[in-house]
């Protein structure tokens, strides 16, 4: 039912690789976030509009699905159409959204979508919420790795 048993395992196993230690990632409002210089990454020297963790780990995690469209100004990462090989009347594609120049866990959204092929038709089919939770997870996970890399 879901749109790849190998991709869901994949985005689940990442999302939970380092996830007892979100947190760094903050909480609160992003107007009232305490974050400290460490948490807004390398992007304030003007390069991203965006979280540099957070973006390096959304492409990251995307990165087997081809890309349609990224823009680091805007923060938003939409994938194109991608069809598992084994399951070839299934496809699916996902956009992510970074919200914040701080590394925080509201910082990041995603959402994925999923077709069928009915017909010879491809129909919209359901994503369950979980799914979504999981990449934003596993994005979080990898920004996480990513900032615990940058200061060794």
């Amino acid at each position: 039912m879901m749109f790849s048993r190998m991709a869901v395992a994949a985005v689940v196993a990442t999302a939970l690789v380092g996830v007892s230690g979100c947190s760094i990632f903050g909480s609160g409002t992003a107007n009232t976030s305490t974050a400290s210089s460490a948490d807004l990454g390398p992007e304030e020297n003007g390069a991203l509009g965006v979280n540099a963790y957070l973006w390096r780990a959304s492409l990251d995690t995307l990165s087997f699905l081809p890309l349609s469209s990224a823009d680091p100004y805007g923060g938003v990462i939409i994938t194109d159409w991608y069809a598992n090989p084994e399951k070839k009347d299934e496809r699916m594609k996902a956009t992510v959204y970074i919200l914040d120049t701080r590394l925080r866990a509201d910082g990041v959204s995603a959402a994925v979508f999923r077709e069928t092929l009915t017909n010879g038709v491809w129909t919209p089919a359901s994503v369950s919420p979980e799914t979504n939770v999981a990449l934003e997870n596993a994005i979080l996970s990898k920004a996480r790795q990513l900032r615990l890399g940058s200061l060794e």
